[in-house]
């Protein structure tokens, strides 16, 4: 079976092609082409990758190329995982969105709205050549603000595009882990839009757990997301949000703490990720060594602005892991092979929320089999979570219709719209700031 990499020059494939390794099951995997605009990012990837298979009996054969047809030709899955102007461009849809006093993270506030304009027009392209090229393909999109790429592009794949997040995973991993329980056997109870999500619950043998937990202040004090927004506040809210809900429950701090930081994080990736590059490149040294150093780094700063401003503390060792290619691996073996499984997944809403329409794509637990992701049902969500996903999925509709239309009055409505971003003449100068600054932003006129 041939996967294909979009986006294969990308810092995280490695995790991808581990797992694949590891994988020794019937119908796995026996080739894999990675895509990518930059044979520089796609010559050094494929290095970590080739050393990575070292003494693996049967590892998945890997070619590189920068012909995007002739990658999608004849691929039974593709991971879309691009960058469209690259980290040079998320660290500065950052810098214009804190000159402005907003946040420019990339899949929150007006550097999601940011980068889904640019990222949009390019998705809808791969999609229609996907359903050109390879009709009978499933698109696994990680590709950021993966619910808003992910719904472009199901509008021209259908339900053979659903989208990715290891935030959820990596979420419920911890509270069973706090309470006890074995991952693997416990069902989550989570409910919203990518980066936009709530457990409510965690049930194990028939059983919620979850109340347990928010009637202990102790407990709730021992992981990451209990440190992040604070006891006090999840008892409040009766559930445990996603980590990127911080940015809205602390806009406010969130907004100074990155303003006071030495870098942002787009342009510390950016940086290390240039030099990554740069060593990897070279041949007088271990490649997989040089990334395996970079991703350590890399996963022990994630979200450190905001776990400083709470008094968060460093990241604990069992959540350096990542996860997002093991949530892959295990969408693609369901479907592939039938191995019937339950995922929190990216997908078409049908009528598990009854505020959004059946098209809207949300994040939910799905049964996933040979046919496809199927959302479960779930309760309606409360007060104050329903008007947050409503509000957002709005600016998200914004977005697809600017990215359609080419509309930059459209574009700053979006803008303007957006829950974080407080004001109609500072979502007109975003617009502007963003032209200025994006050459792949010229279509909104």
């Amino acid at each position: 079976m041939k996967l294909t990499i979009l986006g294969g020059g990308g810092f995280r494939v490695p995790l991808v092609y581990g797992a694949l390794l590891a994988d020794r099951g019937e119908g796995r995997v026996t080739e894999v082409v990675l895509h990518d605009l930059d044979d520089r990012r796609l010559y050094a990837v494929t290095r970590v990758l080739r050393e990575q298979a070292t003494g693996v009996p049967d590892a998945p054969r890997v070619t590189a190329t920068t012909d995007l047809d002739q990658a999608l030709t004849g691929a039974g899955f593709v991971f879309s995982a691009i960058r469209v102007g690259g980290l040079a461009g998320r660290a500065d849809d950052e810098r214009v969105a804190l000159a402005e006093g907003v946040l420019g993270q990339e899949t929150v506030g007006a550097g999601g709205i940011a980068y889904g304009l640019r990222t949009v027009p390019v998705a809808v392209d791969i999609a229609r050549r996907v359903a050109r090229l390879a009709p009978d393909a499933w698109v696994i999109n990680f590709t950021n603000p993966a619910g808003l790429v992910t719904e472009a592009m199901s509008r021209h794949l259908g339900d053979r595009v659903i989208g990715i997040c290891d935030s959820p995973v990596g979420l419920g991993r911890r509270i069973a882990r706090v309470l006890g329980a074995d991952p693997k056997e416990a069902h989550i109870d989570y409910v919203g839009l990518n980066h936009l999500g709530w457990v409510r619950g965690l049930h194990v043998a028939g059983r919620d757990e979850l109340p347990r937990l928010l009637a202990d202040p102790a407990l709730l004090g021992s992981f990451e997301e209990g440190r992040l927004f604070g006891a006090d506040w999840l008892q409040s809210l009766g559930a445990i949000p996603n980590e990127y809900l911080h940015y809205y429950y602390f806009n406010r701090d969130a907004v100074r703490a990155y303003q006071q930081a030495e870098q942002t994080r787009g342009a510390f990736l950016r940086d290390q990720q240039a030099r990554f590059y740069a060593e990897a490149l070279r041949t007088d040294r271990p490649a997989l060594d040089v990334w395996n150093r970079t991703r350590a780094e890399r996963e022990a700063t994630y979200m450190a602005e905001n776990r400083e401003s709470a008094g968060a503390g460093e990241r604990a060792a069992e959540d350096l892991s990542g996860g997002y290619e093991k949530v892959a691996l295990a969408l693609m073996r369901a479907i592939a092979r039938d191995e019937r499984t339950t995922l929190i997944l990216n997908v078409r809403n049908r009528s598990t929320l009854p505020v959004l329409d059946a098209d809207a794509v949300i994040e939910v637990p799905c049964l996933v089999d040979a046919n496809g992701a199927h959302p479960v049902a779930v309760a309606p969500l409360p007060g104050h979570a329903t008007g947050l996903v409503c509000s957002v999925k709005a600016v998200e509709r914004e977005v697809l219709a600017a990215a359609g239309s080419g509309s930059r009055q459209t574009a700053v409505k979006a803008f303007a719209l957006h829950p974080l971003v407080d004001s109609v003449n500072v979502a007109r100068r975003l617009v502007a700031g963003y032209i200025e600054v994006h050459p792949g932003l010229a279509y909104l006129k």
